[in-house]
């Protein structure tokens, strides 16, 4: 059983607790008084509504007796009307896609003309007038180099002759001295 200290110590440690968290208890009380009090407004003003909504139900039942006649002219309204917002959507579209295509057909013809500029039969004639102007130029490189050859070959047996004379004037020369000398 509890003692009168175990009491009186559960008696402090409640007024403690109570005097921490009162001003938080406190604060909910009156959150939970606000959401009350906002929940009696908000069924105040459902009902006030669903009064204004059974007097527009009552004027609608009225007016839709008299208005039988209208509708069937409104109904066609409302059709054409719709009718017309598509064509002009559609119209809207045609546009944009006309726009798009133009742009297609502009790139199109671009790149065509660019194509154009490589025209492969027109390359090919070129390519093949080149081969021809190359096979002309390297049977001309031929020629040439073989002329070359013969003429390197020429001049190689000429200056070989030119020593050979050189030479033979050499000893003419001393030949000459020699009897120059002795005489």
């Amino acid at each position: 059983m509890l003692t009168t200290k175990s009491l009186e110590r559960i008696i402090e440690l409640e007024d403690r607790l109570r005097s921490e968290y009162q001003v938080q208890l406190d604060a909910k009380s009156a959150e939970l008084d606000a959401r009350s009090a906002e929940i009696e407004t908000g069924t105040q003003k459902r009902e006030e509504q669903q009064a204004v909504i059974d007097k527009q139900l009552e004027t609608i039942t009225t007016l839709s007796t008299q208005a039988a006649s209208n509708q069937r002219i409104e109904q066609l309204n409302r059709e054409l009307h719709s009718r017309s917002e598509n064509l002009l959507e559609d119209v809207a579209k045609q546009k944009q896609r006309i726009k798009t295509l133009q742009k297609d057909l502009a790139e199109e013809r671009a790149e065509i003309k660019t194509l154009k500029q490589f025209d492969p039969a027109k390359m090919k004639k070129n390519l093949d007038a080149s081969k021809k102007k190359l096979a002309e130029r390297t049977a001309a490189s031929d020629v040439l180099q073989k002329s070359l050859n013969k003429t390197k070959a020429e001049n190689a047996e000429l200056q070989r002759k030119v020593k050979e004379l050189e030479s033979k004037l050499e000893e003419l020369e001393v030949i000459e001295e020699v009897e120059e000398e002795a005489a």
